[in-house]
């Protein structure tokens, strides 16, 4: 199974407090904390976000482009908790993606919402279903 994803940001003041807000209403802790990078821990698996100094210069990640298109996370509190994520998310630094089609925009049996951050990464975030 996954053990760790790490993500590359264009400025860590910025995507740390999104990440933050995001991954702990999702259950995770933080793990670690460096002057480059973050990361938060669910079991053994656990997400790093980190300015590295071997960045090439980007402004932001571009998920259209090959790599990294999004991650999708279970939302264990079901749809109210889901409803909640969308609601809060733009006061965190996320927005709604697809909102004409919440929740629904990955299909009719599928309910989950998109958002995507200032750096321009998407999330994907899912109730219910393996």
């Amino acid at each position: 199974m996954l053990h760790h994803v790490e993500l590359w940001v264009a400025d860590l003041g910025r995507a740390a407090p999104q990440w933050e807000w995001l991954l702990e209403r999702l259950g995770c802790e933080p793990y670690q904390n460096w002057p480059a990078g973050r990361s938060w821990r669910m079991g053994e698996t656990y997400v790093v976000i980190e300015q590295s100094p071997a960045l090439r210069p980007a402004t932001a990640h571009d998920r259209m482009r090959p790599g990294l298109n999004h991650l999708a996370f279970h939302v264990r509190g079901g749809r109210a908790e889901l409803d909640a994520l969308v609601e809060e998310g733009p006061r965190h630094g996320w927005t709604s993606m697809f909102p004409d089609r919440y929740p629904h925009a990955g299909g009719p049996d599928h309910c989950a919402a998109y958002l995507e951050n200032a750096d321009g990464f998407e999330v994907e975030l899912v109730v219910g279903g393996m």
